[in-house]
């Protein structure tokens, strides 16, 4: 028997998607969730075989909880939003459902995904750069805690290898994003990416000085003190004004 689970802040649309599946003795519903939070404790509970997912929920987003799985299960988004169908497809999703769909056009996603299971075609969303940010927030997984970081909270991105450090007031958590994911995702008058290494708030900036051979050193309200390289100086004097 596979295992699916329904993640959907729409009563309405949990229910439409489970009669559907119930005319399918080969699968069954293990898991029915009103948010991204419940999605996530569930799908690590249950390891399903597919979920049927909404995008634009409360406290996190479709998007934002596939984030935080290492291996997410195949996928087939639910949601009135089109303007997401492109990205769902980047993120190798099974198929996309608009709402409100028909029970042939469901049944014709399910066939897909009957075709297509085995073939590992969904990557780790953490590869797919340019799906949709909120550009309020990132959201972090602590342990098995989830964590929502106000962008005013942020006091500095700095790149970790393969992940970039968040640093706040409560301390630095990683996030497998690149740098350049966020120099493009967060507003451009509040975020410089003044080193190649560091993407800074320009609210934070107290002060900058020379430093070595065309390059500077600004101090930050939090106590860090980062590398600015010529480039990043001409963005700063650009967006400060001086």
């Amino acid at each position: 028997m596979m295992k699916i689970i329904i993640i959907d802040d729409e009563m309405l649309a949990r229910s439409l998607v489970q009669e559907f599946i119930q005319k399918h003795n080969d699968v069954t519903v293990v898991a029915n969730c009103a948010d991204g939070f419940e999605g996530l404790k569930a799908i690590q509970e249950h390891q399903p075989d597919l979920i049927f997912l909404d995008v634009q929920m409360p406290k996190i987003t479709g998007f934002e909880m596939l984030e935080l799985l290492d291996n997410p299960p195949d996928i087939i988004f639910t949601t009135a939003f089109d303007e997401y169908a492109i990205k769902a497809f980047e993120a190798n999703a099974v198929d996309y459902l608009l709402k409100p769909f028909s029970e042939e056009r469901f049944e014709q996603a399910l066939e897909k995904w009957r075709q297509m299971r085995g073939v590992k075609h969904v990557r780790s969303i953490a590869e797919t750069v340019d799906l949709p940010a909120q550009h309020d927030r990132i959201v972090v997984k602590q342990g098995s805690k989830i964590k929502i970081i106000p962008v005013q909270d942020i006091q500095l991105i700095e790149s970790a290898d393969d992940y970039v450090k968040v640093h706040t007031a409560e301390g630095g958590f990683l996030k497998h994003k690149t740098m350049s994911y966020y120099e493009k995702s967060l507003a451009a008058h509040q975020f410089v990416r003044v080193h190649r290494s560091f993407l800074v708030p320009v609210k934070q900036i107290t002060k900058i000085d020379p430093y070595e051979k065309d390059g500077f050193i600004a101090m930050l309200k939090s106590g860090h003190k980062v590398n600015v390289s010529r480039s990043g100086y001409q963005k700063l004097r650009e967006i400060l004004d001086i």
